[in-house]
């Protein structure tokens, strides 16, 4: 949950979450639906995929019981070689590296490695010398948490704080006065631009047209109201066959995500030909299914409109 995502949004879902499914066999035995309900808000809906299918692949191959070894632990669905190297260094004692952003920004600074951190022969580096400090560390899991801390908190890309660090006199960018280039800044992938007709339909009784994404792709297998969706923006006035005879556009917003930038028109329409897989849905249902965060505001703007 943590994995890019405030602890303050954290804090709201992880209690709920871990009562609702308080065992790995729970969450295993439990329905896709219900696990993203459980998420709904925290956004990344491919971790609770992942954790998803990780429980069930437990639950399959391991009795339930999570295995210390590293191969194992990789072939867990969502689990790679960081998480891995994390759970076995700190959970199961085992003299296994691990290596994250902050990690290769500390080594990097302390050797003086001006590589890129995309680079595969900057992170091959990166895992070596990670991996000989674990061997020769008396306590493998707690090396591991605090070079990921000292990343964090002292060792940042910004700010850095050399004043205050265990290892300042050791840093070989601190001596050549390279801390603030090293490592390089990484290039920023350009967004892909996305462009969504959303239309909010509702019945007397208030309820809201919802339909589920398909499986794959962005926000698989969530809910949605009725939306039509494209690289190209849509017509300055959709036709009634695209949104719905009588749609009218009631408010635009941009919703940011780690690789895309989604534009979304909404409107509204009182007149809907109901599509197989579509189906009103009451607040409190919709509550218990997995909703993007873009989703509720629109939720939010039928609010108002009702208000």
């Amino acid at each position: 949950m943590l994995q890019q995502t405030q602890v303050s949004r954290v804090l709201e879902k992880f209690e709920p979450f871990v009562e609702r499914f308080p065992s790995i066999e729970s969450l295993a035995a439990a329905s896709e639906e219900a696990v993203l309900g459980a998420w709904s808000g925290l956004g990344y809906y491919r971790r609770a995929r992942m954790l998803h299918g990780c429980a069930k692949a437990i639950v399959e191959h391991h009795d339930g019981v999570i295995p210390r070894d590293v191969g194992e632990l990789m072939a867990l669905p969502g689990i790679g070689r960081y998480t891995a190297g994390a759970m076995a260094s700190m959970v199961f004692g085992m003299r296994e590296p691990l290596v994250d952003g902050n990690v290769m920004r500390v080594l990097q600074r302390l050797h003086n490695n001006a590589g890129q951190q995309m680079d595969s022969t900057t992170i091959k580096w990166a895992w070596e010398r990670a991996a000989g400090l674990v061997e020769a560390s008396g306590d493998p899991g707690a090396l591991n948490e605090s070079l990921m801390e000292l990343g964090a908190t002292v060792c940042t890309p910004k700010r850095i704080g050399c004043d205050r660090c265990p290892l300042a006199d050791r840093c070989e960018a601190l001596k050549a006065g390279t801390t603030e280039s090293v490592p390089p800044p990484k290039p920023r992938a350009k967004r892909r631009e996305l462009f969504c007709a959303s239309v909010l339909v509702m019945d007397d009784d208030g309820r809201v047209l919802f339909e589920q994404r398909p499986a794959e792709g962005l926000w698989g297998n969530m809910w949605q109201v009725p939306t039509i969706e494209g690289d190209d923006r849509p017509a300055p006035t959709p036709t009634a066959a695209e949104v719905g005879e009588g749609a009218e556009l009631i408010e635009s917003f941009v919703h940011q995500t780690t690789h895309r930038i989604v534009r979304f028109d909404v409107y509204r329409c009182d007149s809907w030909d109901i599509q197989d897989g579509q189906r009103f849905l009451s607040m409190d249902e919709i509550d218990s299914l997995g909703v993007s965060n873009a989703q509720r505001r629109i939720l939010r703007i039928g609010d108002t409109l009702l208000s």
